[in-house]
C-alpha cells in the first residue's frame, strides 16, 4: 500500500475492471480510499476488487452499464450503502468506434455519446448531492488525445470526448462553491485496446512510440492511476476545471 492521504475517502470508478480503470482503482486503494469498482463485466471488476482486498485495501465490485441512468444511480446508491458516503468519482468507462468521418452513423455517435458524455453526466448528477453532503469532493473525467489532435477515424469518439471536457468545465464553474472539484485527465497508457493494437500491428506501434518524447506508453497504475490519486487528494485542492495531459510529452 502507498500513502494514507485518501484514508477515510470513498471512491467510485467506472470501467474499473481492466486497463486504466483498474490501474486507477488500485492506486486510489493504495492511498487509503475505499473503492467501488463498476463495469459491464462483473467478473473483471471482482478480480480487481479481490486483488485490492488481498493487499489490505477495501474494494467491492458492481455491475453497471453506464449508458443507463437508472443503473448509474443504483451503483451510486449501493456505494453509499456499503461505504457510508462518496467523495471521489472517476468516470473512466467509454465505448469507442473507429470509422472514416463520411461513414459515421447515428448509431456510432449514440454509442460513443451514450457511454461517454451522457454516462459522465449521469454519474455526476447522481453523485452531486452526496458529494455536497460530505462537504465537497473530486470528480475526474476522461478526455482523449485523439479528440484534441483530431486523429483520423475517431470522429464519433472525439465528439463524445470533447463534450466531456466541456461538461467538466461547466461543472467546475457551477459546483466550485460547494467545494467540488472537476478535472479531466487525458491518458496515454497500455490499455487492452493498446495491447491488441501492438500485437496486431507491431511496426505501427513502434512508430507511435517513437513519436512519444518519453519513448514509452504509460502504465495504467504507475503513470495514470497514481496521478489521478494525487489529483483527487488535498495535494491538488486548488485545481479545478483543468485538463491534465498524461501523454508522455506527446
Amino acid at each position: 500500500m502507498g500513502s494514507s492521504r485518501l484514508h477515510g475517502k470513498v471512491a467510485l470508478v467506472t470501467g474499473g475492471g481492466q486497463g486504466i480503470g483498474a490501474g486507477v482503482a488500485r492506486a486510489l486503494a493504495d492511498d487509503g480510499a475505499s473503492v467501488a469498482i463498476a463495469g459491464r463485466t462483473l467478473s473483471k471488476c471482482e478480480a480487481v476488487a479481490a486483488e485490492i482486498n488481498a493487499a489490505g485495501g477495501n474494494a467491492t465490485a458492481m455491475v453497471c452499464e453506464v449508458s443507463s441512468r437508472d443503473q448509474v444511480q443504483a451503483v451510486v446508491g449501493r456505494t453509499l450503502e456499503l461505504f457510508g458516503g462518496l467523495d471521489i468519482v472517476v468516470n473512466n468507462a467509454q465505448s469507442a468506434v473507429q470509422r472514416p468521418l463520411i461513414e459515421i452513423t447515428d448509431g456510432d455517435v449514440e454509442l460513443c455519446y451514450g457511454s461517454g458524455a451522457l454516462a459522465t453526466l449521469y454519474a455526476m448528477q447522481a453523485a452531486y448531492p452526496h458529494l455536497v453532503a460530505r462537504g465537497g469532493g473530486s470528480i475526474v473525467n476522461f478526455g482523449s488525445s485523439t479528440a484534441i489532435e483530431g486523429n483520423a477515424t475517431f470522429g464519433a469518439y472525439a465528439m463524445a470526448k470533447e463534450a466531456i471536457r466541456g461538461l467538466s468545465r461547466v461543472a467546475a464553474s457551477e459546483w466550485g462553491r460547494t467545494d467540488i472539484r472537476v478535472n479531466v485527465v487525458v491518458p496515454n497508457a497500455m490499455s487492452p485496446g493498446a495491447e491488441a493494437f501492438r500485437d496486431a500491428h507491431p511496426d505501427r506501434f513502434e512508430r507511435q512510440l517513437a513519436r512519444i518524447p518519453l519513448r514509452r506508453m504509460g502504465d495504467p497504475h504507475d503513470d495514470i492511476g497514481r496521478a489521478v490519486a494525487a489529483l483527487v487528494s488535498d495535494d491538488f485542492s486548488y485545481m479545478s476545471g483543468q485538463t491534465l495531459m498524461l501523454t508522455g510529452g506527446a
